[in-house]
């Protein structure tokens, strides 16, 4: 059984830095073996899709709001797919969720979110 724990959130300043890290287990291959990425789920808004990492290739994806602050990375040995997230404003204020993703090559990954964590809160707010 698929089961994803995030971890890392926290209150951040506007302008600052957060690492989530989301640890893996119940997989049945390699964890770059699968396509995995975040999304963000904010009080009255949908929830959005924020990077996406491509099995294999390891290739990056991400959302146009987050590009040059975020960065998606993996460490296959200790199964865990990490979000280092820099330059943070008020607007990445969310609940954010690790997961895998259906598609392989990140293809449509905001739809594509297959099992997810518990989540972990970010708050930016001076």
């Amino acid at each position: 059984q698929v089961q994803l724990v995030e971890s890392g959130g926290g209150l951040a300043q506007p302008g600052g830095s957060l690492r989530l890290s989301c640890v893996a287990s119940g997989f049945s291959k390699d964890l770059d073996s699968y396509a995995m990425g975040w999304f963000r789920q904010a009080p009255g808004k949908e929830r959005e899709g924020v990077s996406c990492i491509s099995a294999r290739d390891g290739f990056t994806y991400y959302v146009d709001s987050v590009k040059g602050r975020f960065t998606i990375s993996r460490d296959n040995a200790k199964s865990t797919v990490f979000l280092q997230m820099n330059s943070l404003n008020p607007e990445d204020t969310a609940v954010y969720y690790c997961g895998t993703v259906r598609t392989l090559d990140c293809s449509g990954y905001a739809d594509e979110f297959d099992s997810w964590g518990q989540g972990t809160q970010v708050t930016v707010s001076s």
